[in-house]
Protein backbone atom coordinates (compact mmCIF):
# COMPACT_ATOMS: atom_id res chain seq x y z
CA UNK A 1 0.00 0.00 0.00
CA UNK A 2 2.46 2.34 0.71
CA UNK A 3 4.88 1.50 -2.13
CA UNK A 4 1.55 2.28 -4.62
CA UNK A 5 1.18 5.66 -2.66
CA UNK A 6 4.46 6.66 -3.01
CA UNK A 7 4.63 5.69 -6.83
CA UNK A 8 1.61 7.92 -7.17
CA UNK A 9 3.20 10.73 -5.60
CA UNK A 10 5.83 10.12 -8.15
CA UNK A 11 3.79 10.47 -10.95
CA UNK A 12 1.65 13.35 -10.21
CA UNK A 13 5.06 15.58 -9.08
CA UNK A 14 6.65 14.33 -12.56
CA UNK A 15 3.88 15.62 -14.83
CA UNK A 16 3.04 18.38 -12.43
CA UNK A 17 6.92 19.96 -13.50
CA UNK A 18 7.07 18.53 -17.00
CA UNK A 19 3.83 20.41 -18.15
CA UNK A 20 4.97 23.62 -16.23
CA UNK A 21 8.02 24.78 -18.42
CA UNK A 22 5.17 24.23 -21.49
CA UNK A 23 2.96 26.86 -19.88
CA UNK A 24 5.29 28.99 -18.93
CA UNK A 25 6.92 29.10 -22.90
CA UNK A 26 3.23 29.66 -24.13
CA UNK A 27 3.24 33.78 -22.53
CA UNK A 28 1.74 34.63 -25.93
CA UNK A 29 -1.03 32.07 -25.87
CA UNK A 30 -1.36 33.70 -22.13
CA UNK A 31 -1.60 37.38 -23.04
CA UNK A 32 -3.94 36.35 -25.81
CA UNK A 33 -6.42 34.78 -23.04
CA UNK A 34 -6.20 37.78 -20.75
CA UNK A 35 -6.58 40.20 -23.47
CA UNK A 36 -9.73 38.30 -24.70
CA UNK A 37 -11.25 38.59 -21.61
CA UNK A 38 -10.69 42.23 -21.08
CA UNK A 39 -12.42 43.09 -24.28
CA UNK A 40 -15.63 40.71 -23.73
CA UNK A 41 -15.78 41.98 -20.10
CA UNK A 42 -14.07 44.80 -20.19
CA UNK A 43 -11.48 46.39 -17.70
CA UNK A 44 -12.37 47.44 -14.28
CA UNK A 45 -11.29 51.21 -13.83
CA UNK A 46 -11.92 50.49 -9.62
CA UNK A 47 -9.75 48.03 -9.26
CA UNK A 48 -6.48 48.24 -7.08
CA UNK A 49 -7.58 51.38 -5.09
CA UNK A 50 -7.80 48.95 -1.92
CA UNK A 51 -4.57 48.66 0.43
CA UNK A 52 -2.84 45.25 1.61
CA UNK A 53 -2.89 42.69 -1.27
CA UNK A 54 -2.06 40.40 1.11
CA UNK A 55 -5.63 39.35 1.86
CA UNK A 56 -6.50 38.56 -1.82
CA UNK A 57 -3.70 35.81 -2.40
CA UNK A 58 -4.54 32.47 -0.91
CA UNK A 59 -1.82 30.66 1.00
CA UNK A 60 -2.89 27.61 -0.62
CA UNK A 61 -4.18 24.45 -0.01
CA UNK A 62 -7.94 22.65 -1.48
CA UNK A 63 -9.22 26.88 -1.02
CA UNK A 64 -6.76 27.75 -3.46
CA UNK A 65 -7.04 24.90 -6.24
CA UNK A 66 -10.67 25.02 -6.15
CA UNK A 67 -11.02 28.73 -5.98
CA UNK A 68 -14.62 28.31 -5.23
CA UNK A 69 -14.42 27.43 -1.41
CA UNK A 70 -16.79 29.28 0.31
CA UNK A 71 -19.48 26.36 0.49
CA UNK A 72 -16.88 23.78 0.40
CA UNK A 73 -15.21 24.77 3.18
CA UNK A 74 -14.06 21.00 4.15
CA UNK A 75 -10.54 21.44 5.23
CA UNK A 76 -8.77 23.96 7.54
CA UNK A 77 -7.61 26.10 4.57
CA UNK A 78 -11.73 27.33 5.22
CA UNK A 79 -10.03 30.09 7.43
CA UNK A 80 -9.26 32.01 4.53
CA UNK A 81 -12.62 31.74 2.99
CA UNK A 82 -15.17 31.46 5.31
CA UNK A 83 -15.09 31.54 8.68
CA UNK A 84 -18.15 29.35 9.65
CA UNK A 85 -16.21 26.43 8.67
CA UNK A 86 -14.55 25.65 11.56
CA UNK A 87 -17.49 24.09 13.71
CA UNK A 88 -18.44 21.60 10.92
CA UNK A 89 -15.10 20.40 10.46
CA UNK A 90 -14.97 16.36 10.38
CA UNK A 91 -11.02 16.30 11.95
CA UNK A 92 -8.60 18.73 13.50
CA UNK A 93 -5.57 19.98 11.15
CA UNK A 94 -2.68 21.72 11.08
CA UNK A 95 -1.16 23.20 7.86
CA UNK A 96 2.05 24.82 6.50
CA UNK A 97 1.86 26.46 3.33
CA UNK A 98 4.36 28.01 1.16
CA UNK A 99 3.24 29.70 -1.94
CA UNK A 100 5.49 31.53 -4.74
CA UNK A 101 4.36 34.60 -6.02
CA UNK A 102 5.56 37.29 -8.57
CA UNK A 103 9.44 37.50 -9.24
CA UNK A 104 10.73 36.56 -5.34
CA UNK A 105 7.78 37.15 -4.05
CA UNK A 106 6.99 34.12 -1.01
CA UNK A 107 4.01 33.94 0.85
CA UNK A 108 4.16 31.72 4.04
CA UNK A 109 1.25 30.32 6.19
CA UNK A 110 -0.12 28.32 9.05
CA UNK A 111 -3.36 27.37 10.19
CA UNK A 112 -4.60 25.10 13.38
CA UNK A 113 -8.40 24.15 13.62
CA UNK A 114 -10.27 22.26 15.58
CA UNK A 115 -13.76 21.48 17.21
CA UNK A 116 -15.29 20.56 20.53
CA UNK A 117 -18.85 19.43 19.94
CA UNK A 118 -21.03 22.04 17.87
CA UNK A 119 -18.08 24.97 18.77
CA UNK A 120 -15.47 24.96 16.02
CA UNK A 121 -11.90 26.98 17.11
CA UNK A 122 -9.18 28.14 14.55
CA UNK A 123 -6.49 29.93 14.05
CA UNK A 124 -3.62 31.42 11.63
CA UNK A 125 -1.29 33.46 9.77
CA UNK A 126 0.54 34.10 6.81
CA UNK A 127 3.44 36.50 5.91
CA UNK A 128 4.14 38.11 2.53
CA UNK A 129 7.87 39.24 1.61
CA UNK A 130 9.43 39.94 -1.25
CA UNK A 131 13.28 41.89 -1.24
CA UNK A 132 13.75 45.70 -1.57
CA UNK A 133 17.04 47.21 -3.07
CA UNK A 134 17.17 50.44 -3.85
CA UNK A 135 20.14 52.16 -6.10
CA UNK A 136 21.01 55.85 -7.02
CA UNK A 137 22.00 57.42 -10.20
CA UNK A 138 25.46 56.11 -10.22
CA UNK A 139 24.47 52.50 -9.43
CA UNK A 140 25.85 52.44 -5.96
CA UNK A 141 23.15 50.04 -3.07
CA UNK A 142 21.55 53.39 -1.33
CA UNK A 143 18.59 50.80 0.80
CA UNK A 144 17.88 47.50 1.11
CA UNK A 145 15.82 45.11 3.60
CA UNK A 146 12.11 43.60 2.79
CA UNK A 147 9.05 44.76 1.85
CA UNK A 148 6.59 42.51 4.07
CA UNK A 149 2.98 41.68 4.95
CA UNK A 150 1.16 39.80 7.34
CA UNK A 151 -2.30 38.62 8.58
CA UNK A 152 -3.26 37.21 12.00
CA UNK A 153 -6.08 35.14 12.31
CA UNK A 154 -8.33 34.43 15.45
CA UNK A 155 -11.30 32.31 14.46
CA UNK A 156 -14.60 30.58 16.41
CA UNK A 157 -17.72 29.65 14.97
CA UNK A 158 -20.74 27.27 16.46
CA UNK A 159 -23.02 25.33 14.52
CA UNK A 160 -27.20 25.97 15.79
CA UNK A 161 -29.74 23.32 15.42
CA UNK A 162 -27.36 20.60 14.14
CA UNK A 163 -29.06 17.38 13.88
CA UNK A 164 -29.31 13.52 11.79
CA UNK A 165 -31.50 14.50 9.49
CA UNK A 166 -30.53 18.58 9.48
CA UNK A 167 -26.48 19.67 9.60
CA UNK A 168 -27.37 22.91 11.45
CA UNK A 169 -27.04 26.43 10.77
CA UNK A 170 -22.82 27.47 11.12
CA UNK A 171 -22.35 30.92 11.97
CA UNK A 172 -18.80 31.95 12.51
CA UNK A 173 -16.23 35.04 12.68
CA UNK A 174 -12.42 36.09 12.24
CA UNK A 175 -10.71 38.27 14.12
CA UNK A 176 -7.99 39.09 11.91
CA UNK A 177 -5.10 41.38 12.35
CA UNK A 178 -2.94 42.74 9.28
CA UNK A 179 0.81 44.96 9.03
CA UNK A 180 2.54 46.38 6.36
CA UNK A 181 6.29 47.13 6.94
CA UNK A 182 8.58 49.02 4.56
CA UNK A 183 11.98 49.41 4.76
CA UNK A 184 13.72 52.94 4.96
CA UNK A 185 14.50 54.62 1.59
CA UNK A 186 16.28 57.43 -0.28
CA UNK A 187 14.05 60.64 -1.16
CA UNK A 188 14.58 62.61 -3.91
CA UNK A 189 16.51 64.74 -2.28
CA UNK A 190 18.96 61.98 -1.72
CA UNK A 191 17.59 62.31 1.78
CA UNK A 192 17.07 58.59 4.18
CA UNK A 193 13.18 58.31 4.43
CA UNK A 194 11.54 55.96 6.95
CA UNK A 195 9.61 53.16 5.99
CA UNK A 196 7.47 53.48 9.31
CA UNK A 197 5.79 56.52 7.96
CA UNK A 198 4.38 53.82 4.84
CA UNK A 199 3.75 50.77 7.56
CA UNK A 200 0.57 50.44 9.07
CA UNK A 201 -1.68 48.62 11.43
CA UNK A 202 -5.11 47.26 11.01
CA UNK A 203 -7.73 45.45 12.54
CA UNK A 204 -11.12 44.15 10.54
CA UNK A 205 -13.26 41.04 11.05
CA UNK A 206 -14.63 38.11 8.77
CA UNK A 207 -18.32 36.60 9.07
CA UNK A 208 -20.01 34.15 8.07
CA UNK A 209 -22.76 31.14 7.68
CA UNK A 210 -22.77 28.05 6.39
CA UNK A 211 -25.54 25.24 6.09
CA UNK A 212 -25.60 21.60 4.61
CA UNK A 213 -28.53 19.94 3.33
CA UNK A 214 -29.33 16.78 0.66
CA UNK A 215 -30.74 17.89 -2.68
CA UNK A 216 -31.15 15.69 -5.80
CA UNK A 217 -29.15 13.00 -3.89
CA UNK A 218 -28.76 9.90 -6.54
CA UNK A 219 -26.49 7.72 -3.59
CA UNK A 220 -27.02 6.90 0.18
CA UNK A 221 -24.83 8.57 2.71
CA UNK A 222 -25.22 10.31 5.80
CA UNK A 223 -23.40 12.98 4.47
CA UNK A 224 -25.47 16.03 2.55
CA UNK A 225 -24.63 16.32 -0.99
CA UNK A 226 -25.28 20.01 -0.82
CA UNK A 227 -24.43 23.12 0.87
CA UNK A 228 -24.86 27.10 1.28
CA UNK A 229 -22.47 30.00 2.15
CA UNK A 230 -22.92 33.73 2.78
CA UNK A 231 -19.81 35.98 4.16
CA UNK A 232 -18.79 39.62 4.64
CA UNK A 233 -15.09 39.63 4.46
CA UNK A 234 -12.59 42.26 5.60
CA UNK A 235 -14.70 44.68 7.60
CA UNK A 236 -12.94 47.29 8.54
CA UNK A 237 -11.50 50.77 8.78
CA UNK A 238 -9.30 52.41 6.25
CA UNK A 239 -5.84 52.02 6.82
CA UNK A 240 -3.83 55.54 6.29
CA UNK A 241 -7.06 56.93 4.09
CA UNK A 242 -7.11 53.63 2.14
CA UNK A 243 -9.96 50.85 1.95
CA UNK A 244 -9.74 47.57 2.78
CA UNK A 245 -10.66 45.10 0.24
CA UNK A 246 -13.97 44.20 1.50
CA UNK A 247 -16.55 42.15 -0.24
CA UNK A 248 -19.95 40.31 0.41
CA UNK A 249 -20.08 36.65 -1.06
CA UNK A 250 -22.29 33.69 -1.71
CA UNK A 251 -21.26 30.41 -2.32
CA UNK A 252 -22.90 26.85 -3.05
CA UNK A 253 -21.62 23.41 -4.02
CA UNK A 254 -23.19 20.21 -4.82
CA UNK A 255 -22.18 16.94 -4.89
CA UNK A 256 -23.95 14.53 -7.73
CA UNK A 257 -22.10 11.59 -7.30
CA UNK A 258 -19.86 10.71 -4.01
CA UNK A 259 -16.61 11.38 -5.49
CA UNK A 260 -17.43 14.66 -7.22
CA UNK A 261 -17.85 18.13 -6.05
CA UNK A 262 -19.00 21.51 -7.55
CA UNK A 263 -18.81 25.09 -6.03
CA UNK A 264 -19.77 28.09 -7.28
CA UNK A 265 -19.13 31.69 -5.91
CA UNK A 266 -20.49 34.94 -5.88
CA UNK A 267 -18.69 38.19 -4.95
CA UNK A 268 -19.65 41.87 -4.38
CA UNK A 269 -16.60 44.24 -3.54
CA UNK A 270 -17.59 46.92 -1.59
CA UNK A 271 -15.36 50.04 -1.09
CA UNK A 272 -16.67 51.58 2.20
CA UNK A 273 -15.06 54.99 1.83
CA UNK A 274 -16.92 55.69 -1.23
CA UNK A 275 -19.30 53.64 -2.34
CA UNK A 276 -18.95 54.70 -5.87
CA UNK A 277 -15.37 53.44 -6.48
CA UNK A 278 -16.22 49.88 -5.63
CA UNK A 279 -14.83 47.10 -7.95
CA UNK A 280 -17.15 45.16 -10.17
CA UNK A 281 -18.44 42.01 -9.04
CA UNK A 282 -16.84 38.51 -9.55
CA UNK A 283 -17.60 35.01 -9.60
CA UNK A 284 -15.81 31.46 -9.52
CA UNK A 285 -16.57 27.92 -10.25
CA UNK A 286 -14.27 24.82 -9.00
CA UNK A 287 -14.30 20.98 -8.66
CA UNK A 288 -13.29 18.22 -7.03
CA UNK A 289 -12.69 14.91 -8.00
CA UNK A 290 -11.59 11.86 -5.81
CA UNK A 291 -9.38 9.73 -8.31
CA UNK A 292 -8.75 6.72 -5.43
CA UNK A 293 -8.19 6.67 -1.97
CA UNK A 294 -4.77 8.48 -1.88
CA UNK A 295 -5.86 11.01 -4.74
CA UNK A 296 -7.69 13.89 -5.31
CA UNK A 297 -7.78 16.47 -8.16
CA UNK A 298 -9.37 20.03 -8.28
CA UNK A 299 -9.36 22.92 -11.12
CA UNK A 300 -10.99 26.18 -10.93
CA UNK A 301 -11.74 29.58 -12.35
CA UNK A 302 -12.02 32.80 -11.64
CA UNK A 303 -13.20 35.91 -13.69
CA UNK A 304 -12.41 39.63 -12.20
CA UNK A 305 -12.01 42.11 -14.34
CA UNK A 306 -8.28 42.67 -15.25
CA UNK A 307 -6.96 40.02 -12.16
CA UNK A 308 -8.38 36.66 -13.68
CA UNK A 309 -7.33 33.21 -12.54
CA UNK A 310 -7.16 29.69 -13.11
CA UNK A 311 -5.90 27.23 -10.95
CA UNK A 312 -5.02 23.57 -11.25
CA UNK A 313 -4.29 20.82 -8.29
CA UNK A 314 -4.03 17.80 -6.69
CA UNK A 315 -3.97 16.32 -2.74
CA UNK A 316 -1.88 13.16 -1.74
CA UNK A 317 -3.06 11.57 1.18
CA UNK A 318 -0.12 9.52 2.86
CA UNK A 319 -2.24 8.30 6.22
CA UNK A 320 -2.25 10.70 9.14
CA UNK A 321 -0.31 13.33 6.63
CA UNK A 322 -1.90 14.83 3.15
CA UNK A 323 0.12 16.86 0.55
CA UNK A 324 -1.28 19.77 -1.11
CA UNK A 325 -0.07 20.89 -4.44
CA UNK A 326 -1.34 23.90 -6.97
CA UNK A 327 -0.53 25.72 -10.03
CA UNK A 328 -2.54 29.02 -10.62
CA UNK A 329 -2.49 30.95 -13.73
CA UNK A 330 -2.55 34.15 -12.42
CA UNK A 331 -3.90 36.98 -15.68
CA UNK A 332 -2.53 39.35 -12.97
CA UNK A 333 0.86 38.36 -13.77
CA UNK A 334 3.04 37.40 -16.33
CA UNK A 335 3.41 33.53 -16.57
CA UNK A 336 6.76 32.16 -15.94
CA UNK A 337 7.79 28.60 -15.21
CA UNK A 338 7.14 27.59 -11.79
CA UNK A 339 5.53 31.47 -10.94
CA UNK A 340 3.12 30.74 -9.24
CA UNK A 341 2.84 27.61 -6.96
CA UNK A 342 1.86 26.90 -3.66
CA UNK A 343 2.84 23.58 -1.48
CA UNK A 344 1.34 22.69 1.54
CA UNK A 345 1.89 19.94 4.19
CA UNK A 346 -2.17 18.87 6.52
CA UNK A 347 -1.58 16.86 9.59
CA UNK A 348 -4.88 14.85 10.40
CA UNK A 349 -4.81 15.46 14.04
CA UNK A 350 -7.84 12.77 14.55
CA UNK A 351 -11.44 13.99 15.48
CA UNK A 352 -11.44 14.13 19.19
CA UNK A 353 -13.24 10.73 19.33
CA UNK A 354 -16.33 12.23 17.99
CA UNK A 355 -16.42 8.84 15.24
CA UNK A 356 -16.14 6.54 18.56
CA UNK A 357 -19.17 8.24 20.18
CA UNK A 358 -20.99 8.14 16.61
CA UNK A 359 -20.84 4.69 16.32
CA UNK A 360 -21.32 4.02 19.78
CA UNK A 361 -24.86 6.04 19.73
CA UNK A 362 -26.14 4.30 16.47
CA UNK A 363 -25.02 0.83 17.87
CA UNK A 364 -27.55 1.63 20.66
CA UNK A 365 -30.17 2.76 18.62
CA UNK A 366 -29.80 -0.51 15.89
CA UNK A 367 -29.65 -2.44 19.82
CA UNK A 368 -32.81 -0.92 20.54
CA UNK A 369 -34.33 -1.44 17.38
CA UNK A 370 -33.87 -5.13 17.75
CA UNK A 371 -35.37 -5.43 20.88
CA UNK A 372 -38.53 -3.54 19.79
CA UNK A 373 -38.50 -5.85 17.41
CA UNK A 374 -38.75 -8.93 19.89
CA UNK A 375 -40.81 -7.35 21.95
CA UNK A 376 -38.59 -5.91 24.41
CA UNK A 377 -39.71 -2.90 25.24
CA UNK A 378 -37.81 -1.97 28.30
CA UNK A 379 -34.78 -2.97 26.50
CA UNK A 380 -35.44 -0.85 23.37
CA UNK A 381 -36.33 2.26 25.71
CA UNK A 382 -33.17 2.03 28.20
CA UNK A 383 -31.19 1.73 24.28
CA UNK A 384 -32.64 4.48 22.73
CA UNK A 385 -32.74 6.78 26.06
CA UNK A 386 -28.99 5.84 26.67
CA UNK A 387 -28.67 7.08 23.20
CA UNK A 388 -30.21 10.59 24.16
CA UNK A 389 -27.80 10.75 27.08
CA UNK A 390 -25.16 10.85 24.66
CA UNK A 391 -26.29 12.81 21.91
CA UNK A 392 -29.51 14.28 22.99
CA UNK A 393 -30.10 15.79 18.91
CA UNK A 394 -29.43 11.86 17.93
CA UNK A 395 -33.15 12.25 15.73
CA UNK A 396 -34.20 8.59 15.34
CA UNK A 397 -33.91 7.59 19.16
CA UNK A 398 -35.77 10.40 20.28
CA UNK A 399 -38.56 9.21 17.20
CA UNK A 400 -38.10 5.31 18.79
CA UNK A 401 -39.17 6.96 22.15
CA UNK A 402 -42.00 8.93 20.75
CA UNK A 403 -43.13 5.93 19.41
CA UNK A 404 -43.24 4.28 22.52
CA UNK A 405 -44.69 6.78 24.54
CA UNK A 406 -47.83 6.46 22.06
CA UNK A 407 -47.90 2.89 22.32
CA UNK A 408 -48.40 3.07 26.19
CA UNK A 409 -50.86 5.56 25.73
CA UNK A 410 -52.71 3.69 23.07
CA UNK A 411 -52.42 0.70 25.57
CA UNK A 412 -53.49 2.59 28.60
CA UNK A 413 -56.79 3.69 26.85
CA UNK A 414 -57.34 -0.01 25.44
CA UNK A 415 -57.58 -1.07 29.13
CA UNK A 416 -59.76 1.99 30.19
CA UNK A 417 -61.63 1.38 27.00
CA UNK A 418 -62.19 -2.80 28.33
CA UNK A 419 -62.71 -1.55 31.83
CA UNK A 420 -65.51 0.51 31.15
CA UNK A 421 -67.25 -2.42 28.93
CA UNK A 422 -67.77 -4.48 32.07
Amino acid sequence: MIRSKITVVFIVLLVFFSFSPIFAERQDTYGNIADYLSRIYGIDNNAGLTTFPVLNIPMGGRSEGMIAFLAVSDDVSFIEVNPAGSSMLEKSELAFFHNNWIADTKIEGVAYATRYGNLGVAAGARILYTPFTEYNLYGDRVSGGYYSEGVAILNASYNFLSGYYFSGVSLGMNLKGAYRLMPDYFGSNDNLMSGLDQSAVMAMVDIGVLTRFNFLKPYSSREKNASAAFVIKNLGPPAMGEPLPTSAGFGISYKPIRPLTFGLDFFMPVNLMDISYSELPYGSFGFSINVTNCLSMRGGFMYKAGSSRVSVGSVINLEKIAVDINYTLDLLTQLQPLNRVSLGVRFDLGDGGRSYTSNKVDELYLLGMEAYSRGYISDARLCWEEALRINPRYDPAREGLAMLNDREELMQRIEELHRLDF
